[in-house]
């Protein structure tokens, strides 16, 4: 009785196991080394920002960590990089920076084939940059 209920314990442990595990894998999975996820807290990406609000075609009215979206927030969609984190995103053209935080995930994996690394909200880019320049050069930096 006791060997048969030790290893029912040690089955329900090993599955719990595995299956978080393979959610992790699933969630981390990437298509291009642009999604990597950042490893270094040093490291520096340069790429293209974009920005969203609540107006923009397809977007849902909660983001992907399951919160209301509200694009008067500082707040970005980025792959690889966990919910919660803080980025500080400068413009390089003007030298302009804003600190936002992660809750969401973008933008749209044919974007960041083109270079697009970080999609802001409206308030957030209009910090760096006016709205109507739509995608602006910028250097992402982990907070």
């Amino acid at each position: 009785m006791k060997k048969s209920k030790t290893l029912g314990i040690l089955l329900i442990i090993f599955i719990l196991f595995m299956s978080t595990t393979l959610a992790q894998a699933m969630y981390q999975k990437t298509s291009t080394s642009t999604l990597q996820k950042i490893k270094d807290t040093r490291e520096i990406i340069v790429g293209v920002a974009s920005w969203y609000s609540k107006e923009s075609p397809g977007i849902r009215p909660t983001t992907a960590n399951m919160e209301i979206f509200d694009d008067t927030d500082m707040t970005c969609a980025m792959w690889g990089v966990p919910f919660n984190q803080h980025l500080k995103i400068t413009n390089l053209s003007n030298g302009k920076s804003v600190t936002v935080r992660v809750n969401d995930r973008g933008p749209h994996k044919r974007f960041v084939e083109q270079g697009r690394v970080v999609d802001l909200s409206k308030a957030a880019f209009a910090k760096i940059a006016p709205l109507h320049e739509g995608l602006v050069q910028v250097k992402v930096e982990l907070m």
